[in-house]
């Protein structure tokens, strides 16, 4: 091969190339984004969990828009809530803004259709999620709108802040550990987790946990611990935080001053108070129809005897004259005669007459019947 027309070669490669990266050159300065600098700094002081719970894809698309609000003069709206209130006090401060208190927010499981309280009639035998279990069926119990108990919630949350609990099947939430960043809420289909605003460092609210919209009727066949619409709880409000709607009560926690009215007036033990020590709920004693009720304690009996057996009396009879036309047959000949000879049937129309006995020991059904003394 001649050796001048490889140079060539190679000398129209390099003009190419040269020619093409000075085109690249001139498009990227001519398009090029110019990103603000403040956008990293503010992602460095975000916690990197890219969880989604400030309603942004990510942490980068938290610090774009905490940059964006800083230049139309406020954070409102803006909140990181696995940070918390820190996280948003330094962005605040990188921006030259000044940035509101935040309510602070906690996850709340809505149902309380515990295994006890709202017990299966069926098996589930399929692929362990609640979103597949919500679209093949109804889950194991007859209530279409309580917690399928298959863990999707738990599996979303990244904190560790959500336990299945095995003895009552439901998800139970750590209030210290949540973060409330709504992975939860999203992951569940039927919307039984919600993420809602609480009162002070101690995470008070007042809970519906119900989200039946059957008929009251209805509602008490298939759980025991079901809010019935009975408007008890609107009525004792005096905040007008409660109100029902779709055949269940709602507490808004805007509205809501924690005064407990709600918690008392409830007959259905369906409304629970959540902090952070726990939730509490109002024992009703609630059961369902057919459920054996729960035995007394042991001190109340203590103090209670037994009532006594009321004594049997004695039966006393006398022998009757009795006729018959047709002849006995073989038992009865026994017991009114006595055992003998029974070979040949009592002739028709033979009066047969009793001895006279007396005895303390109460007779058999079938003897007072025949004797006519019941």
């Amino acid at each position: 091969m001649d050796f001048q027309v490889i140079l060539i070669a190679v000398a129209a490669l390099a003009i190419l190339g040269f020619v093409l990266a000075l085109l690249l050159f001139v498009v990227s300065k001519r398009f090029a984004v110019k990103e603000d600098p403040r956008i990293g700094q503010v992602l460095e002081a975000l916690p990197g969990a890219n969880c989604g719970g400030c309603g942004f894809p990510g942490c980068g698309g938290m610090a774009a828009a905490c940059v964006k609000a800083a230049d139309a003069g406020s954070l409102e709206g803006l909140n990181c809530p696995v940070g918390g209130a820190e996280c948003m006090e330094q962005i605040a401060g990188i921006l030259g803004m000044e940035v509101a208190a935040a309510a602070p927010k906690l996850a709340i499981v809505r149902c309380n259709g515990t295994c006890e309280k709202r017990p299966h009639v069926r098996v589930y035998d399929g692929v362990t999620s609640c979103r597949v279990a919500n679209t093949t069926c109804m889950g194991e119990t007859q209530c279409s709108y309580g917690c399928l108990g298959c863990g999707d919630c738990v599996a979303a949350c990244q904190f560790d802040a959500l336990h299945m609990n095995s003895e009552t099947g439901l998800p139970e939430v750590d209030a210290e550990k949540c973060t409330a960043c709504g992975a939860c809420q999203k992951a569940c289909p039927r919307g039984i987790m919600e993420v809602r605003t609480v009162s002070g460092a101690n995470k008070d609210a007042f809970v519906v946990t119900c989200m039946n919209m059957d008929k009251g009727a209805e509602a008490m066949k298939i759980c025991a611990s079901s809010c019935i619409a009975c408007k008890k709880c609107q009525n004792a409000c005096g905040s007008d935080a409660v109100h029902v709607g779709n055949n269940v009560a709602y507490i808004n926690p805007d509205a809501c001053v924690l005064c407990g009215a709600c918690f008392e007036a409830c007959p259905r033990g369906a409304i629970a108070s959540v902090s952070i020590k726990g939730v509490e709920r109002r024992d009703t004693h609630n059961q369902l129809p057919g459920a054996a009720k729960p035995a007394p304690k042991a001190a109340a009996l203590a103090n209670v005897a037994a009532p006594a057996a009321p004594a049997q009396p004695a039966k006393e009879w006398k022998p009757i004259e009795v006729k018959y036309d047709a002849p006995l047959m073989p038992s009865q000949q026994i017991l009114l005669a006595g055992p003998k000879d029974i070979s040949n049937p009592v002739p028709a129309a033979k009066e047969v007459k009793f001895e006279d006995k007396r005895t303390d020991a109460p007779l058999p059904p079938s003897q007072l019947i025949l004797l006519g003394l019941k």
